[in-house]
């Protein structure tokens, strides 16, 4: 994924996503809820991750995974644009997404990725 665009586009590809305004910008929510986001660092977006999550991504790919003071305590990593792990990045992406999905659409489309 070189940029927001291409977020968007994968992200909006997944099942019961709609582009839904977040603090004044349009990203891609499903059921009311983001699970990325445009970030302020021009060269990474936000991806909402769980803590453990997090904490793993960050030591296993620190060239894709990083996150600034902001996102410290919270449930969340940067991800470069273009980074080497773009496999991760978009699991990521699709975990995200799930984990947003109500139980019942859990049973429709499938254990988490």
């Amino acid at each position: 994924m070189k940029d927001w665009d291409d977020v968007v586009a994968f992200a909006c590809a997944l099942p019961e996503v709609v582009m839904a305004s977040y603090y004044g910008t349009m990203v891609p929510k499903v059921n009311g809820k983001p699970f990325v986001a445009p970030s302020r660092a021009l060269d990474s977006f936000c991806l909402y991750v769980s803590k453990p999550e997090k904490a793993i991504l960050l030591e296993i790919a620190p060239e894709s995974f990083w996150v600034t003071g902001h996102f410290l305590n919270y449930p969340a990593v940067l991800a470069r644009y273009d980074a080497p792990a773009n496999d991760l990045v978009e699991t990521h992406i699709r975990r995200a997404w799930w984990d947003r999905l109500s139980r019942e659409q859990r049973l429709a489309h499938g254990a988490r990725p």
